[in-house]
This record gives C-alpha cells, sequence and structure tokens, in this order.
C-alpha cells in the first residue's frame, strides 16, 4: 500500500513547530510520526502531503490507489486495526474530522469516500503543547514498539537503578556509567552510540536519541525525549528535543518543545509556571492572538534553528519563531518572531545571507549540510516575513 501522511487543519495550529516541515515529522516519544506509522505499518513506501512550498524537500508520491493518514491522531490497537482494515473507497472519522482514507487523490481531494467512524483514540495532537502534554504517554507505547521481542545489550554495574530493570533498554553502542535511573515512572531507552555521562541522574520515561549525549551531573525529569544528535546538560523536565539541538549546560528547561538545530546558551532558564499560579496562554500564528492552553505548568516552544545567548531567561509560555538569534539582556517577549536578530519586538531582520551561513556552520558540527531544498523553504519563509510580517 502506498502510505501518504497528509497535513489536517491541526498543522496550522502547530506552527512554529511546522514552518519548516510536515506534521508526520514531528517528534514525540522515541520517534517521529513518520518513523511511527512505518513501523506500524511495516513499509518504507511513505510520503506526504503538505503546504507547496515544502513539496520538493517532502513530496507527495500518488498513485491510482493511496492509504491517507492523518498523523495528528496518535495510534492505538483500534485506530491501527480500522485502517488497516480500509476497502478501497472506504475513509474513517471522527466526529466529522477525517482521520484515513484508502482511495485515490481525486476522492480523497473531494471527500468522496464513504465513511466509517471511529469513537476510540489515544490522543490527538492539535496544539505545540500537546505533544509534551502526552509524551510520556508516547514514550511508553514508542518503547514497546522498539523494543518487542528484542533484548537490551547489559548495562553497567556502574549503574545504580531505582525500579524494574526490565524497563531499561540499551542499543548497541550507548555508554551509561556511574549514573542513577529511575524507573518506577517510566521507560529508559538509549538509543544505539548515545552517552550517559557520569553523576546524572534520570527519571524515566526518557528516550535518548541516536548519536545524543546526556553531559555530566544532568537532571532528567520523566516524560522527556531527546532526539538525534543532541546534547543535554543541567535540569530537564517534560521536554522534546527533536533532533541536533543543544541545551549543553546549566539551566532549567521544562514543559518544552526545541525544533531542529537549536541551540540554548549556558545558564538559558525558561520559566514553566506563572507566579500567580494560573493557566498558560501561547501564541497562536493561525488566530493571531494568545490562546489559553489550559495547563498550568508550559515552558517554551522554538521552531527550528533559533538560538539564545547565554543567561537568557524565557518567560512562562515563550514561543520563538525561525531561526531567531536572541541575545539582548532582560527579559525577551512572549512571542519572538521568525528571523529576529536580537529577540526584542523592534529587533531587526537576521540577513538572510547570514542565516545561511550560520545554518552551514551548526550543520557541518554533525557532518551534514543544508540542501538546496532546506534553503529554498528558509527563503519562502524569509519572504513572507518581510512581506506580511507574519512570522
Amino acid at each position: 500500500m502506498n502510505v501518504i501522511l497528509f497535513d489536517g487543519e491541526e498543522r496550522n495550529n502547530l506552527l512554529p513547530l511546522t514552518f519548516t516541515k510536515p506534521v508526520a515529522e514531528l517528534r514525540m516519544g522515541g520517534l517521529s510520526f513518520t518513523e511511527r506509522w512505518k513501523r506500524i505499518l511495516e513499509t518504507t513506501n511513505v510520503s506526504f502531503l503538505s503546504e507547496e512550498y515544502l513539496s520538493k524537500k517532502y513530496p507527495a508520491k500518488i498513485k491510482d490507489l493511496n492509504l491517507f493518514i492523518n498523523p495528528a491522531y496518535f495510534p492505538n490497537q483500534e485506530l491501527i486495526f480500522k485502517i488497516k482494515n480500509l476497502q478501497q473507497g472506504e475513509a474513517l472519522y471522527q466526529n466529522e474530522k477525517l482521520i484515513a482514507a484508502n482511495c485515490n487523490y481525486e476522492d480523497f481531494k473531494f471527500s468522496n469516500c464513504k465513511k466509517n467512524y471511529i469513537d476510540d483514540i489515544s490522543f490527538h495532537i492539535q496544539y505545540p503543547w500537546d505533544l509534551f502534554t502526552y509524551n510520556s504517554l508516547a514514550i511508553t507505547y514508542d518503547f514497546q514498539l522498539i523494543t518487542q521481542n528484542r533484548k537490551s545489550c547489559p548495562l553497567s554495574e556502574t549503574v545504580r537503578v531505582i525500579g524494574d530493570t526490565s524497563k531499561i533498554f540499551i542499543e548497541e553502542g550507548a555508554v551509561a556509567e556511574h549514573v542513577i535511573i529511575n524507573t518506577k515512572e517510566g521507560e529508559i531507552y538509549l538509543d544505539k552510540n548515545s552517552e550517559v555521562m557520569e553523576g546524572s541522574m534520570i527519571r524515566g520515561g526518557l528516550m535518548l536519541g541516536e548519536g545524543s549525549k546526556i553531559n555530566m551531573g544532568a537532571k532528567i525529569y520523566g516524560g522527556t525525549t531527546i532526539g538525534p544528535y543532541s546534547k543535554v546538560g543541567g535540569e530537564v523536565s517534560n521536554s522534546i528535543f527533536s533532533g541536533y539541538s543543544n541545551k549543553g549546560h546549566e539551566g532549567f528547561l521544562g514543559n518544552s518543545i526545541l525544533g531542529e538545530w537549536c541551540n540554548l546558551g549556558a545558564d538559558t532558564n525558561s520559566s514553566n509556571m506563572k507566579n500567580n499560579y494560573s493557566e498558560v496562554k501561547f501564541w497562536n500564528y493561525h488566530s493571531s492572538k494568545f490562546i489559553d492552553s489550559k495547563l498550568q505548568f508550559a515552558g517554551l516552544i522554538m521552531g527550528d534553528h533559533s538560538k539564545s545567548a547565554i543567561n537568557t531567561q524565557f518567560n512562562t509560555g515563550t514561543v520563538v519563531g525561525v531561526s531567531s538569534n536572541i541575545f539582548l539582556p532582560g527579559f525577551p517577549p512572549k512571542l519572538i518572531d521568525s528571523f529576529s536578530w536580537g529577540g526584542k519586538k523592534d529587533s531587526p531582520l537576521f540577513q538572510l545571507e547570514k542565516v545561511y551561513d550560520v545554518m552551514e556552520k551548526v550543520m557541518l558540527r554533525r557532518n551534514k549540510q543544508p540542501t538546496q531544498e532546506d534553503k529554498d523553504i528558509i527563503k519562502y519563509l524569509y519572504s513572507n516575513c518581510l512581506q506580511k510580517n507574519a512570522l
């Protein structure tokens, strides 16, 4: 079956994380949504249906028959069963919201499929904060998906384990020495060639991505995902590092999401609770206003390629766009525009050629280079920012 992961109406509410990628490429638990559905459906034949400006990097490979899936609906057994058993010309809905369809592109586009319905879903990702809110559940799901019927590499005798050791899985090449691991509240997964350095204290659930490192003396609380090739230190709780991002030094990050290729300077801190204990509001790009998350604990949401200088202090519920460089004194505003050079509302734009230059230098540190497709996406966003001041 030809699988196409399509962006639903959630895409606009998941900005700034989806400025640079389809919803399916967001990370939660131990996997991106793309990686999860590839494993569930046991296929590599997966493509994307998203915004036109993303289509060169994330093309849709449309055939006569396709299985369209909205990845914003997190899978459970019933959802997987119903999707796998959709017949040609059938679609699956919840409350008139399309989840999946087995059909040609024209029938999908014009909603011409026979409607089936489902009531029982795990959870629905509609806003960025849903990613960290449900991350502990996603970690448990992905831990089982990744490790089922497999044997972990042995854990070093220098590691002090509190709880059930069967909730720890070590891939080949992963290293953990002289650390404390507590599995009473969740699983611990260390991917290939990852490292937890000495003196660290880890509480599950934690997913540590391939090639990533937790620095010496770090304190990592549950519900945390560290994507591939990232470096994390200090204190982190219930947060997601999408991948290739660093918070290498002291400072607190809680109930937060960092996109790819981000860097938080030494002693950067993000508040995750207001002084008056009220619910936290976040900027919503779709409605152009701050909306209530209904959460008391909520921190920072940062788009791809953004950076903060040392001693940056982020207010509760701060949203940072794409390729921002935050370095001015004082608390930055709760909305920091994409391509901001400084982080204030009246800061100039980061010049496009310099944006490219920084991208190249940062990615080279991980032995990667920005593709022309990467640059075209950034250029499109930059032009949109110049014309509409919408990013």
